[in-house]
């Protein structure tokens, strides 16, 4: 799996006024992984935002701002109450896991020292690492919740450390705001990465500011450096064709995993022959083609297929005086089959 964009409905550390519009801009732009923290709107709101992010089709996180016990007990109340899929932050991991426990919320709570408000992280590297490594044997822990971009020590030595030091999922909270850091967390290990209010503020993306625009920016680049990103475009046949005359001599036009997709141009009768384990396809894009069998002729004309299952002894012919056919079959297939070849390649 690659890396995970969570967007936050938020800003400042806490939900934004308008998280309900700025929703409904994410899962239309086909964000499936959606956060707001536990203060900034009514409960009642939170309970609307987490029902329409659900809805969606999105996975629901709640991150916590609050760093003393009793208001983080609060706030893990409200998260089971808003019925959340992810708890994210907060330090009092005990008692959280208490309240947690029978539930089906997968809790990710901060290594390290929190705190201020927007929320940092102190502590030197191998402080926070140790602190990572307790929280992660934990049971009830899923993962973990670091502010690697608000830390006082070095960011990517810490992401790296953090993310080597446990086999549990690392999200990465907290000011990523450009690609690079995207490309630091990927790089890391890290499972996922939070942007809030670097995309709502219109920060990400420098040239537009409209938030369709910035959540888009940011897909494209998580897409791209989880090599996710197609450099196939579309070819067109009639233009693949008329570039070779040979006759029966296919072209590897493409592949499709352990498939290939060919162009042949074929005029007159071929052999018999069968293919021992391979199955074929056989796609008219011009002429009119006879496939021969054993017990009948089958007539295939243009825009029709017809698929050969291996074992089956056939003889394409071409009627008209040369047919261009499109191929799928496996890497494997040998084009005469069983039958050495007679026919020049």
């Amino acid at each position: 799996m690659g890396l995970r964009f969570i967007f936050m409905l938020t800003a400042n550390d806490k939900t934004v006024e308008d998280a309900e519009i700025h929703l409904g801009t994410a899962l239309a732009a086909g964000i499936n992984h959606i956060g707001f923290k536990d203060i900034g709107l009514s409960f009642e709101r939170l309970k609307n935002l987490n029902s329409a992010i659900k809805s969606g089709g999105a996975t629901s996180y709640l991150e916590v701002v609050s760093l003393d016990k009793k208001s983080e007990i609060i706030s893990a109340k409200a998260a089971i109450e808003l019925g959340v899929d992810i708890l994210m932050g907060g330090t009092n991991i005990n008692e959280v896991l208490k309240l947690l426990k029978g539930t089906n919320i997968k809790y990710f709570p901060f290594p390290g020292k929190i705190v201020g408000y927007p929320s940092s992280l102190l502590g030197t590297v191998n402080e926070i690492v140790k602190s990572a490594k307790t929280l992660s044997l934990k049971k009830g822990v899923h993962g973990l919740d670091l502010l690697a971009y608000r830390s006082t020590c070095d960011v990517k030595t810490l992401i790296n450390a953090v993310c080597e030091c446990t086999e549990k999922p690392v999200i990465i909270a907290g000011s990523i705001d450009n690609r690079h850091r995207i490309s630091n967390v990927k790089n890391s290990g890290a499972a996922s990465f939070t942007i809030g209010s670097a995309a709502l503020n219109g920060k990400y993306f420098s040239t537009e500011k409209n938030l369709d625009l910035q959540l888009k920016a940011i897909m494209k680049d998580v897409a791209e450096v989880n090599n996710h990103i197609s450099k196939l475009y579309p070819k067109n046949l009639n233009h693949s064709f008329s570039e070779f005359e040979d006759i029966w001599n296919p072209r590897i036009a493409g592949r499709i995993n352990d498939m290939q997709i060919k162009l042949v141009k074929v005029e007159g009768s071929f052999i018999w022959h069968y293919h021992k384990t391979e199955d074929e396809l056989f796609f008219v894009h011009k002429g009119k083609l006879m496939m021969k069998f054993r017990d009948r002729d089958e007539i295939i004309k243009e825009g029709e297929f017809i698929i050969v299952p291996h074992g089956v002894e056939h003889c394409p012919v071409a009627i008209t005086n040369v047919c261009e056919i499109v191929l799928l079959e496996p890497k494997t297939t040998i084009k005469t089959g069983n039958i050495k070849n007679t026919h020049k390649v």
